[in-house]
């Protein structure tokens, strides 16, 4: 975009925040049909409240136009590393909002709402099925949460048993960021498991932190490497020996749809992020859903409430019931129920080709860009990835380019930026998942533009180190803007 056409953004951009003229009205109420109530005391009304007075078509105009300026999966790629950003099916959204589940609340008799919790009760056993497990509660409204419940469970287990001493929980360096913030809250102390060089757990480093004070050990699988870890099986038998639990990050399910069950391979506890996996909008704070999917000795330690179907006098019913040694609840009501039934229509139109299928897509994505950017960036861990993969800026770094400097230098190229500069364990890191969404035509695009990118932090770094250039706005202090950010609007 040149100046010329900068400026004009900018201008129309000061033009729209500048409309406000005094006596200007966007809508005309109606007479009040209700009577008339006393404002609260003084002391709590506020008498600075400026808002802009325009008209209705200035008003939509106006927003309008801050849509336009908004990223989205739906306009652009979007390959942000550990978060699945990816295309949400428009027909899901059709579905969730249907009367019979949108128009229901959750005081409702169960009597009335069959339909709604027959689909949670078979959305229970599809999450079974697919991680493996015996049990699953669906309360947890995000992967996070997941974790929580899951290291709760992991304790009332062990208290349960008598086991008081178990106080320690193993987080490997390749761990999403939110597990040992997660054990933390249980109230664990957290140890953390070294990677080897070629991004595994250090098994030697693992076998010296076993012990029988060991409550569990929280597994990313694949990790935040977007690798798999060969040694699992022998990972969660060590674990078993001392009466450990082995609890799965299931963030990135999406490497494994169809092809790996973690109930088969020795965990006890899985979340599952339904934002992520199976195609429920993602980011914006939310709605976001992580059930626990878990092994038969939890089953009874399950959040509560769970589905369970049962005879009634017409047939099956099915009843919102508390797990016989649950943690309780964990949030309001049984979860985010809108998010549940749009996982639901996506793993029944798929089914189990489908699935699988999606998880190689993803795989073959990141592979296929692993493949043909090796050469321009810097690979830490030189191996097949799962469904991301996590190149390094090091190369760039010697010429004064930093991860950030790329990332933003993407923006001008219509691309979301990767995740930067996490995992914490590579230096620089640009962690890029492409998703199986994408078609090569974009992936060809991308990997284009990152081999430019490589060749302008050779030749013009000064170009990256100012990027982006044609947007509304560029390079922002961003320290600054988090901690002082100006969310009010103020009339000129």
């Amino acid at each position: 975009m040149t100046t010329p056409e900068l400026d004009l953004v900018r201008r129309r951009r000061q033009l729209l925040m500048d409309r406000s003229v005094s006596g200007r009205v966007a809508t005309t109420l109606p007479p009040l049909d209700v009577p008339v109530q006393r404002l609260p005391s003084e002391e709590l009304l506020r008498r600075d409240l400026q808002l802009p007075e325009v008209t209705e078509g200035e008003l939509v105009r106006y927003f309008a136009h801050l849509s336009q300026l908004n990223f989205s999966v739906d306009t652009n790629f979007y390959p942000l590393g550990s978060c699945t950003m990816k295309y949400n099916p428009k027909l899901h959204d059709e579905v969730a909002s249907l009367p019979g589940l949108s128009q229901i609340h959750p005081r409702q008799p169960d009597s009335t709402l069959q339909g709604a919790l027959k689909l949670m009760y078979q959305l229970q056993s599809y999450l079974a099925e697919i991680t493996g497990m015996a049990g699953v509660s669906l309360a947890p409204l995000a992967g996070a949460h997941g974790e929580l419940a899951g290291m709760l469970m992991a304790r009332a287990y062990h208290l349960e048993r008598g086991d008081t001493r178990r106080s320690t929980v193993l987080v490997p360096d390749s761990a999403h960021g939110t597990n040992p913030a997660s054990a933390a809250m249980a109230g664990f102390e957290v140890v953390t498991v070294p990677s080897d060089r070629r991004g595994n757990m250090d098994l030697e480093a693992l076998k010296s932190m076993i012990s029988d004070r060991l409550a569990a050990i929280m597994i990313t699988m694949p990790n935040t490497l977007g690798l798999f870890e060969p040694d699992i099986a022998k990972i969660c038998q060590m674990v078993y020996e001392v009466g450990g639990i082995v609890y799965g990050d299931g963030a990135n399910m999406n490497a494994l749809l169809g092809r790996a069950k973690l109930g088969e391979l020795g965990f006890d506890v899985v979340h599952t992020n339904l934002h992520k996996t199976f195609s429920t909008p993602h980011g914006g704070g939310g709605p976001g859903a992580g059930p626990v999917c878990v092994s038969s000795r939890l089953v009874p330690y399950l959040p509560a409430p769970v589905v369970e179907r049962g005879n009634g006098g017409e047939g099956e019913e099915y009843h919102l019931v508390a797990p016989e040694k649950t943690i309780g609840k964990i949030a309001a009501f049984h979860g985010a129920f809108g998010v549940l039934v749009r996982a639901y229509t996506y793993i029944r139109l798929l089914g189990e080709s489908g699935l699988r299928q999606a998880s190689e897509d993803a795989v073959i994505n990141a592979n296929y860009i692993l493949s043909q950017l090796k050469g321009d960036y810097h690979l830490p861990y030189d191996r097949p990835c799962m469904h991301e993969v996590v190149f390094s800026a090091n190369k760039q770094k010697a010429n004064g380019v930093r991860a950030l400097d790329i990332a933003k230098r993407l923006i001008d190229y219509g691309i979301h930026p990767p995740t930067m500069y996490f995992p914490l364990i590579v230096e620089e890191a640009l962690m890029i998942e492409p998703t199986e969404t994408e078609s090569k035509e974009t992936l060809d695009y991308f990997i284009h533009a990152m081999k430019t990118i490589a060749q302008e932090a050779e030749g013009s770094p000064q170009l990256l180190k100012s990027a982006p250039h044609n947007t509304p706005n560029t390079r922002l202090d961003e320290a600054r803007a988090a901690r002082q950010p100006d969310l009010r609007w103020k009339q000129s």
